[in-house]
């Protein structure tokens, strides 16, 4: 490969929660590990892979100049997302107008709710639900109605339509979150399956605000299918959200972006993001934007997804085949795993708080899924170099998941 997918750089001191864990864990942070071992980090949802060079290169030749005052978003920015979206997902005919910068997507969300709903209006989303959007509908007096997922007879995840509708009506819901490719389950919607969703929002006059950040990192075989192009309703009642931080690991820099083509519901959002003066683009994050989206910010992706695609097929058929009573559905985008350990937990009286102690005290630091709301479960990153990743199952099967080694009992576990 050209790019960098390999090395293990060490990142303790340097800004990175997934490694600088407190003395004491929080109840949202691993623990740190027993002496004699060093960490894995498979918790939060970003990457340990250096980010593309032409990003390094576009923010330090900017910092060459020694000014960094007021300013407005470069032509360059507008061009680079509308250049991205065409290439990427077969976008045609978006244009500045449309884009607008979000500090992240849950402000975005944030604001789009305060735009579209009142204090104790209900909203809906699918079950297991990402974590983000029930602390910030919670915080700003909204309240979630869930609709769970379920397997096909091939074990693919898919939306209740049925459910859905009657949640809607009986809660008088008209707005929705929708997360394509969905986080935590890593599932890429097919079109027939957005179209339905859609159809379904249509009759029921449902805004959407559809969280598309993961939209980049698909894995083998499938494809991203922007919810604003499946029809021309869906385009005009649809607020989505992006942003290359998980694609480029940039979060810590701040910046997504909305796209509305509807020009009152534009209006609307960028009202409510405005009002606290603080939704503001970051300079450097601007001209990270603008290296990120080039075309070697198109070959790095590239690459990106088949090195996850090739860490997602290691671990599901390691998990598969070693730890029994273990079950996950296999992502067909992001870089997580989600865990279902139900079976594993009955069968020898374990909690999740046991697998994950177990886990945390020998370095390999996931998380807990249940805040994702789904009992028994485990959430997993997988953007780590293949040589940790093997690390991390073989440590999971010697010390966590017990009874899945007992032949190799005696067999030396590296990495220590």
């Amino acid at each position: 490969m050209k790019y960098d997918f390999t090395s293990i750089i060490d990142r303790h001191g340097m800004d990175a929660i997934a490694v600088d864990l407190p003395d004491k864990t929080d109840g949202f942070a691993p623990s740190k590990p027993k002496e004699g071992f060093d960490q894995i980090p498979m918790w939060v949802a970003d990457m340990n892979f250096p980010t593309v060079p032409s990003v390094i290169r576009a923010i330090t030749d900017r910092a060459q100049h020694p000014m960094f005052g007021y300013f407005s978003p470069r032509k360059e920015y507008f061009d680079a997302v509308i250049n991205w979206q065409e290439e990427r997902n077969g976008v045609k005919g978006l244009t500045a107008e449309c884009i607008g910068y979000e500090n992240g997507v849950l402000g975005g969300v944030v604001s789009a709710l305060e735009a579209f709903t009142a204090p104790g209006d209900k909203v809906l989303v699918h079950s297991p639900t990402y974590i983000g959007f029930e602390g910030s509908v919670a915080n700003c007096g909204r309240a979630l109605v869930h609709s769970s997922l379920i397997p096909d007879d091939r074990g693919v995840l898919r939306m209740n339509y049925k459910d859905m509708e009657e949640k809607i009506q009986k809660h008088r819901i008209h707005t929705a979150i929708f997360c394509s490719p969905h986080n935590p389950c890593g599932r890429v919607w097919e079109r027939w399956e957005i179209e339905e969703a859609m159809e379904i929002y249509r009759r029921n006059d449902v805004i959407v605000i559809s969280d598309e950040i993961w939209s980049d990192i698909i894995l083998d075989g499938y494809r991203h299918i922007p919810t604003q192009s499946v029809s021309e309703d869906a385009r005009n009642r649809t607020i989505a959200m992006y942003a290359p931080s998980k694609t480029f690991n940039l979060a810590g820099l701040v910046g997504s972006y909305h796209i509305i083509y509807n020009s009152l519901l534009r209006d609307r959002v960028r009202a409510c993001g405005s009002k606290s003066h603080y939704n503001s683009m970051n300079l450097l994050s601007m001209y990270a934007l603008i290296g990120a989206y080039t075309q070697e910010g198109h070959e790095w992706v590239d690459e990106l997804c088949a090195v996850i695609t090739e860490n997602v097929d290691y671990a599901c058929n390691f998990i598969e085949h070693n730890l029994k009573g273990v079950r996950t559905t296999r992502p067909q985008g992001t870089y997580m795993l989600y865990l279902d350990c139900t079976e594993y937990c009955k069968r020898h009286g374990k909690t999740v708080d046991d697998l994950l102690a177990a886990a945390w005290d020998v370095g390999v630091d996931y998380q807990d899924g249940r805040p994702f709301q789904k009992e028994n479960t485990i959430r997993m990153n997988l953007a780590l170099p293949m040589e940790r990743i093997q690390e991390a199952m073989r440590r999971l099967k010697r010390y966590v998941f017990i009874d899945s080694c007992s032949e190799h009992a005696g067999e030396e576990t590296g990495g220590r």
